[in-house]
């Protein structure tokens, strides 16, 4: 009986989470590492008033850099980094704000899970000074990089990461979840590539960075924060400080498994964390799954968790949340009818996909899919700019795209001259907002405004028209079915004008970026009745 017995106890003991678990009393610094050893030396001093915390509870360091927090078994310990320090990086080239107590056994989990081994008795993190940097803060947002194989992560690196390469000003970058796509072992391979920019990375966890074979909500993440810390923290700059937010409630067994929403210990953290942040800078909370509901009576987020959330957040006057998992995007400002109380509508930047529709879509010459989002928004990336006084300005960049196109057209290329004018060109504004002014003229004729429609793009509409009739598949995966695009705008075309090409321009007055414009054309011919052309 003794094997038996102990494959139970090993079993109960695997079960018992860090809830459950007795705590240990971690001590450790926060020190200025002037020489970049990572360690402690003579002539090092130590930074005063750092927050540290176990995921639950926030302390402080003391003038000598000294703490003291009560840790249990497979908890994270981490810093919130400072504005004007930088943290070291790890082998991945990620920074090491963070430190992880062990398990005391093994994961059964199949892609590792957390570390187990001895307890640790101490903790201490290193930071460097950073040179102090004028002006604005950029950041680079990417959206569900979500690669499935090695084959995904080669177009990631060839269609975001490298033409980036020396090519951006940001100082700080956000993946907002679903790094990879159920198959944790890519994280090696995509954090490789991520490092490549060179600027300290944040990680959000996505629905598909989750540990399926865990048993519970708890332990889901586990693999996910043995590579990349902590699932819920804070990050401060001279600008704004950023809250990371796991808000994938993992439910195995239900269809969905997961739902969004928040754990118990992640409010108790921001209840003692956010009483400390000064409100003068931008507040930016990045999560994965939106806080938004766009489809009626479908709930993909627990009301009760969104309406505490924003009464965490009321009383400061600048904030944005950053999400992703649609692989579309959008604008969405909150006010009472989902919960929010604040002296202003509640920004939530629903962030496109850098995978775009998941690297589907036909293969152009330097063999990367299409991959253009089901609401007709090509795969990329998204700048945050953050200025003084809790101002940001946000745009959205088409991958390879040396245009950096902000509207996407559509028109007939031909209409009968004097035919009733019921065909359009269609603008997709991809940063467009409900609010967002649209117009259009006909050659060098008066500027109209151009119609807010709720319809697919007709771009996308043709892909999946040459899908359907294709005799043999076009690539991999077919492009995804185009869904109404809340950024597309309609203008009707004359056709009482003369024979031949006519030019259109549209232009967009994006309150961040300021007059964008695209052009386009169609043209008029004559036909009479009975002929075809």
């Amino acid at each position: 009986m003794i094997r038996p017995i102990a494959c139970l106890l090993l079993l109960l003991v695997s079960s018992v989470g860090p809830a459950a678990a007795a705590a240990d009393t971690i001590g450790g610094r926060v020190f200025s590492d002037n020489d970049g050893d990572g360690m402690f030396d003579a002539g090092e001093s130590g930074i005063a008033d750092v927050a540290v915390s176990n995921g639950r509870v926030v302390t402080r360091t003391d003038v000598g850099g000294a703490y003291r927090l009560s840790v249990q078994r497979g908890q994270t310990v981490f810093i919130v980094k400072p504005a004007g320090w930088r943290a070291a990086n790890d082998g991945d080239r990620l920074p090491m704000f963070w430190r992880q107590q062990p398990l005391a056994l093994p994961s059964a989990l199949k892609y590792g899970g957390l570390p187990h081994g001895a307890a640790a008795t101490r903790f201490d993190f290193p930071l460097q000074r950073e040179p102090l940097r004028e002006g604005d803060l950029d950041v680079l947002l990417f959206g569900d990089p979500q690669p499935k194989s090695m084959t995904d992560v080669g177009y990631y690196d060839r269609d975001i990461v490298t033409p980036l390469l020396g090519r951006h000003a940001a100082r700080l970058g956000i993946s907002l979840g679903d790094i990879v796509h159920d198959d944790l072992s890519l994280y090696p391979a995509i954090n490789a590539s991520t490092a490549k920019l060179g600027i300290p990375w944040l990680h959000v966890a996505g629905n598909h960075d989750l540990d399926f074979d865990a048993a519970r909500d708890e332990d889901s993440l586990s693999t996910f924060r043995r590579r990349f810390g902590p699932d819920s923290f804070a990050w401060e700059e001279a600008r704004a400080v950023f809250v990371v937010l796991d808000d994938v409630v993992y439910r195995p067994g239900d269809k969905p498994a997961y739902v969004g929403g928040f754990r118990d210990d992640q409010f108790a953290f921001l209840e003692a964390y956010l009483s400390t942040v000064p409100k003068d800078r931008l507040l930016v909370l990045a999560m994965h799954i939106p806080l938004f509901e766009a489809t009626p009576g479908r709930d993909t987020f627990r009301d009760a968790d969104r309406v505490r959330l924003f009464a965490l957040l009321q009383d400061f006057p600048h904030v944005l949340v950053l999400s992703a998992h649609s692989h579309t995007q959008r604008h969405w400002f909150h006010d009472a009818g989902s919960g929010w109380h604040g002296a202003h509508p509640l920004h939530e930047y629903n962030v496109g996909a850098a995978c775009g529709a998941f690297w589907s879509g036909v293969q152009d010459a330097a063999g990367i899919p299409d991959s253009t989002m089901a609401d007709g928004t090509p795969n990329g990336y998204a700048t945050l700019r953050v200025a003084a006084e809790g101002k940001y300005a946000l745009a959205w960049h088409p991958a390879r795209d040396a245009r950096d196109t902000r509207i996407g057209l559509h028109a007939p290329k031909v209409l009968r001259r004097g035919a009733w004018p019921g065909w359009a060109v269609y603008a997709n504004v991809y940063m467009g907002r409900d609010d967002t002014r649209v117009e259009y003229r006909i050659d060098n004729g008066d500027w109209m405004p151009m119609s807010h429609v709720a319809q697919p793009d007709p771009r996308l509409v043709i892909e999946n028209m040459n899908d359907d009739l294709a005799e043999a598949l076009r690539g991999y995966d077919r492009s995804p079915e185009a869904e109404p695009s809340p950024h597309l705008w309609r203008g009707a075309l004359p056709t009482d004008g003369a024979i031949g090409e006519h030019r259109i321009e549209v232009r967009a007055f994006d309150v961040w970026q300021g007059e964008v414009r695209a052009r386009t054309q169609y043209r008029l011919g004559a036909a009479e009745p009975g002929h075809g052309h």
